[in-house]
C-alpha cells in the first residue's frame, strides 16, 4: 500500500511523468527549520561566489546538515511510493530564482544533462517549494506524458546569461501549448521523472521563487561514474533507505566531496585568473 500517494496519484505519475503533492511534504518545524538553513546558505553562497543563486547545485556534497532532510522519513516515504523501499540519493540542488531578475530555466529534460550515467534512467525529483511558487514568479512548468524518451535534440538558446542552461530543446519537439504550471504552497512538492520535458519562466515579480529539488533513484539501478557525463569520477551518491540491489558504490554521508571541493577551488581560481 502506497505510505504518502494514494493509488490515483502513483497511477497519474507513471501516465503523466509527474504528480503535484498538495499537502504538507515534512513537518512544520522541520520545514522551518530548512528554510532557515537555506536562508543562512543564500547569504554566504552569493558573498562567496558572486554567482546568481539559481546555480547553488549539488549542496550536500559540503553542507552535510542537509542529510537531514534529504533522508528525511517523510520525503523517503513519497518516494518509496514510486520506485520502491531501496532508494539511492542522486543529487540536490537550491534552485532560487531572486525577485525582478530570475532567470529563465529553458525546456530541458533532466536525463539529457545526465547522460546515461544511471542505467536504466529512472531518476525521481522531488521538487519542495520553499517559497510560494507561482507563474508570476516563474513557477516550474511541464509538458505531461513526455517522459518516454528523455534524449531530445537542443539547441542553443539566445542571450545565454539569462538562462540556467544554454541550450533548450528543439522547438520542434515540444508542443508548448500543453504545457501545465505547477502551483505550490511552502512545503508543498512536485514530483517528477528525469526524462519529463520542463522548464520555467523569467522572474520578474517582486517576489521570490526558491525550491529544493531532491533526486532519488532505485537501487535497482546502476551508476556509472565512467560514463562521458561524470568521467572527472566527482559525482556522489548516496544510500537512503534499503539496501543496493545492482553493485552500486555509496559515499558516506558524514563526509564531505572532498574531490569536489579541489576542483571547485581549481575552477574559481580559473575564473579569476581570466577575469584578470
Amino acid at each position: 500500500m502506497p505510505k504518502r500517494l494514494d493509488a490515483e496519484q502513483v497511477r497519474f505519475f507513471k501516465e503523466q511523468g509527474y504528480v503535484v503533492f498538495d499537502k504538507a511534504l515534512l513537518p512544520p518545524d522541520e520545514f522551518d527549520a530548512l528554510k532557515r538553513h537555506f536562508e543562512t546558505k543564500l547569504i554566504d553562497f552569493q558573498a562567496r561566489t558572486g554567482k546568481s543563486p539559481e546555480h547553488m547545485d549539488v549542496p550536500h556534497f559540503t553542507d552535510l546538515a542537509l542529510f537531514r532532510w534529504l533522508f528525511n522519513d517523510q520525503v523517503l516515504d513519497l518516494v518509496e511510493d514510486l520506485i520502491g523501499p531501496d532508494i539511492g540519493l542522486w543529487s540536490s540542488h537550491f534552485i532560487c530564482k531572486p525577485a525582478g531578475n530570475g532567470k529563465r530555466v529553458p525546456w530541458h529534460e533532466d536525463s539529457a544533462y545526465w547522460g546515461h550515467a544511471v542505467r536504466p534512467m529512472e531518476v525521481v525529483t522531488v521538487w519542495l517549494a520553499i517559497d510560494p511558487s507561482i507563474p508570476e514568479n516563474g513557477c516550474m512548468r511541464v509538458i505531461p506524458a513526455t517522459h518516454h524518451d528523455g534524449y531530445s535534440p537542443y539547441d542553443p538558446v539566445q542571450n545565454p546569461e539569462k538562462h540556467v542552461f544554454s541550450t533548450e530543446i528543439r522547438r520542434e519537439r515540444r508542443d508548448e501549448s500543453k504545457a501545465v504550471d505547477i502551483v505550490l504552497k511552502p512545503n508543498q512538492c512536485s514530483i517528477h521523472h528525469a526524462k519529463l520535458m520542463h522548464g520555467s519562466n523569467y522572474n520578474t515579480s517582486t517576489q521570490r521563487r526558491c525550491g529544493y529539488t531532491m533526486r532519488y533513484f532505485s537501487t535497482t539501478a546502476r551508476f556509472l561514474p565512467e560514463s562521458d557525463a561524470y568521467k572527472r569520477h566527482l559525482h556522489q551518491i548516496y544510500l537512503a533507505r534499503g539496501r543496493d540491489r545492482a553493485g552500486n558504490v555509496f559515499s558516506d554521508p558524514s563526509e564531505i566531496n572532498r574531490k569536489w571541493v579541489e576542483a571547485s577551488a581549481e575552477q574559481r581560481k580559473a575564473e579569476k585568473s581570466l577575469a584578470h
